[in-house]
């Protein structure tokens, strides 16, 4: 019985929840675009995430890598010690990813690691949570979904920001240089 109530509730998840809120996620475009635009002339940008977040933010990172040639970093934010850290400036925006609320004590705890070292922190989690607003230069609140779905909902806004982030610096983002559309392997 057990097996058949989760296996309901991922697919009310995947049918219904994530449309819903992949639908929020791209009705908020002016926000995205707002934070492209403080973002695009970055010279560097870092991403940093625990556990799942820190999936989103590699491909957070590539994405933005990818189209806009901005140079970024992703980091496990629990490893942001030594030479990672010494990046870290008040030129130096960093994204932080806190979607997994067993975790957000440690996030917090790396926000603020950044911030005393001058790091612009914009932060993305989900709902309202004080806590992480209070911490970072800028919160923004991905739709209130479950954790197994918040990897998707922070993947789809960074897209949308690696979009915006593209088009500011007048990359043509439908034709990326040095990609290849196919891959082979020898």
């Amino acid at each position: 019985e057990l097996a058949n109530e989760e296996a309901s509730r991922a697919v009310y998840e995947l049918g219904v929840s994530l449309p819903r809120c992949i639908s929020e996620i791209i009705r908020r475009e002016s926000e995205w675009k707002e934070l492209a635009e403080e973002l695009c002339e970055a010279r560097d940008l870092y991403f940093i995430g625990r556990g799942q977040d820190y999936f989103a933010a590699l491909e957070a990172s590539l994405k933005l890598k990818e189209i806009s040639y901005l140079h970024s970093e992703a980091y496990a934010a629990g490893e942001l010690k030594h030479g990672s850290i010494s990046l870290i400036d008040t030129d130096t925006p960093v994204i932080a990813l806190s979607t997994c609320e067993r975790l957000r004590e440690k996030m917090i705890s790396n926000i603020k690691e950044v911030s005393a070292r001058g790091g612009y922190v914009i932060t993305l989690g989900l709902g309202e949570a004080r806590e992480l607003a209070e911490v970072s230069d800028v919160y923004l609140s991905l739709p209130a979904v479950s954790e197994d779905i918040a990897i998707i909902a922070a993947a789809t806004a960074l897209q949308l920001v690696a979009y915006y982030v593209a088009r500011l610096r007048g990359c043509d983002v439908d034709r990326p240089r040095n990609l290849a559309k196919s891959v082979t392997v020898e």
